[in-house]
């Protein structure tokens, strides 16, 4: 078998090491003396009889806080390993060693095949590497090293298997290849037993990450990822488990490729969904619990690992809702209307404010058209400006701001501002309200009225020239009509803009806001002006009074 083979080979190499160490002759303990301590050259003269004295390095005879365990005098037991430059070479840590080797093999030689020792590699030669772990010397052959052989393997630390204990010549022989397969095929069995339909096991977590938990199931890390936390969707699970933590979980799949397992938490609990589509209907009023607030809407807990999601707009009848917090916070309960259930993407949406009483509704309980209120600027557009009056919003149009056509709302109106103004029209079906605020400010037509009747004769200037007719501006802004047919004696070709005229009153409609003015009128008045004054003057011809006119 493949597995005898490279125990064979195990007996030669650990030959070769066994070879190697003895250098000069076979090692032998002895029990030697402390002759002198040299503190200045850290060592220490040792006799090993027939007068020879040994060097031994003072750093293998200190205890852990530096101290010398021996002074000069007493007995200590060396390891004699041959002779340097005519001294014998010895060890006292080299006989700690074979005592923790002995006990090691007494410890286990019966029942080694399942060991696992936790070392350092100190060492290598040609035939492989020394591992020392708990004081106790393992030989580790180059082909059951499972690694690649470079100049900084001395001091790694690794894992291996006890492969072959002998007493008589005191090694131990490990294997870190035999424990990866070893490990390897249990992983695999764990892994096939994990895979299997319907298993559900325990897990202790060992890492928790911002993507998810890595949590230890018989011996093999698997991978819960945050989405497979709860029915809620992703959630922070350094919020619900620290490490240690013991959790229930199903293998969900597995990466051979990778090497990858993912675990799942949710798949063990009963889905919440199941009862949501057989229970909720749309349209239902359920009561839930504010979990969490963005910017964007509001989360909501149903209270059974499912949460639903109240958007900004569907919080408040009012437009202008800025930010969720303003009107909810976190663990408030609320009652909401269940507006759609997404059985495929398991999505709930709920609304608040459909449970609250409209405001166009409220508002048209309260108000008619006619009345003067006074509302709040929302915002300035360049037709008009938005007044809210509880709760409700009209347009200011800009030609109703005032009597002067050319006033916009952003000239006189400020966001924020309190103004008064008249209930024009209310629109019931598209919910849509008109605002006047000029038909409460006096009107120059009304003004104009007071100190002009019709037949009074004004001057003016002509504003606009039209295909009907032509635009004259009176005083204070006031605006009046001259039709075609009114113009005569001019002639309209003649007239131009900027040019004064003189004419008639025909008209004065305050309801309607209009003034129509007549040349021709003008000009009849005048002539009638004249014949009344021939009729009342007998005592002068109608040659005399032509004449007298035209002077």
């Amino acid at each position: 078998m493949a597995f005898d083979n490279e125990l064979l080979e195990e007996e030669n190499f650990a030959a070769m090491f066994a070879e190697s160490e003895k250098k000069q002759e076979t090692s032998r303990i002895v029990e030697g003396e402390i002759v002198e301590i040299q503190e200045d050259d850290n060592k220490a003269l040792v006799g090993v009889g027939d007068k020879l004295e040994g060097i031994l390095s003072l750093d293998e005879i200190r205890d852990e806080n530096g101290e010398l365990k021996f002074k000069t005098g007493d007995k200590i037991k060396v390891m004699q390993m041959g002779y340097y430059n005519e001294r014998p070479k010895i060890s006292y840590k080299k006989v700690l060693e074979q005592e923790k080797t002995i006990e090691f093999i007494d410890a286990h030689k019966e029942d080694f095949e399942d060991t696992v020792i936790e070392g350092v590699i100190t060492k290598k030669n040609r035939g492989g590497y020394v591992v020392e772990a708990d004081a106790v010397s393992f030989f580790m052959p180059r082909s059951l090293a499972a690694f690649k052989d470079t100049d900084d393997v001395v001091g790694r630390k690794i894992k291996a298997q006890v492969v072959k204990i002998d007493p008589e010549e005191n090694s131990i022989i490990v294997s870190r290849r035999k424990l990866f397969n070893e490990e390897r095929k249990k992983k695999k069995e764990i892994i096939d037993q994990l895979m299997a339909e319907d298993v559900v096991v325990e897990g202790t977590i060992k890492k928790i990450t911002s993507y998810g938990m890595f949590v230890d199931v018989g011996g093999v890390d698997g991978l819960v990822h945050y989405n497979e936390i709860s029915y809620k969707g992703p959630v922070n699970p350094s919020k619900l488990y620290n490490e240690g933590d013991v959790v229930t979980v199903k293998a969900i799949s597995y990466d051979k490729d990778k090497r990858h397992l993912s675990l799942s938490i949710k798949a063990v609990l009963p889905d919440p969904w199941a009862e949501v589509e057989s229970e909720l209907d749309e349209g239902d009023t359920i009561t839930v619990t504010v979990s969490n607030i963005e910017n964007y809407g509001v989360f909501v807990d149903l209270g059974n690992d499912i949460e639903g999601f109240l958007h900004i707009s569907e919080i408040s009848w009012n437009k202008n809702v800025k930010n969720p917090a303003d009107y909810l916070e976190v663990g408030q309960e609320i009652d909401v209307e269940v507006i759609e259930i997404n059985s495929k993407t398991h999505k709930l949406r709920v609304s608040l404010k459909r449970l609250l009483p409209k405001p166009f509704d409220e508002f048209l309980k309260n108000y008619r058209e006619g009345d003067v209120v006074t509302g709040t600027v929302t915002s300035l557009t360049d037709f008009g400006a938005f007044v809210r009056i509880d709760g409700v919003e009209g347009l200011l149009h800009n030609q109703d701001i005032s009597w002067d056509k050319n006033t916009k709302a952003k000239d006189v109106l400020k966001s924020g501002e309190e103004v008064e103004v008249k209930i024009a029209k209310i629109n019931s079906e598209d919910q849509k309200i008109s605002l006047n605020r000029k038909t409460l400010l006096e009107s120059p037509i009304d003004k104009f009225a007071t100190t002009h009747k019709v037949n009074s004769v004004v001057k003016g200037t002509i504003r606009d020239i039209k295909d009907f007719g032509v635009f004259v501006s009176l005083e204070d802004g006031v605006d009046a009509l001259i039709r075609d047919e009114d113009l005569a004696p001019l002639v309209k070709d003649e007239l131009e803009v900027g040019q004064e005229i003189e004419a008639a009153i025909a008209n004065i409609d305050t309801k309607r806001d209009r003034i129509r003015l007549s040349v021709k009128k003008l000009d009849y008045i005048k002539n009638q002006a004249m014949l009344e004054e021939i009729n009342d003057n007998e005592s002068h011809s109608l040659g005399d009074l032509i004449k007298d006119k035209f002077k």
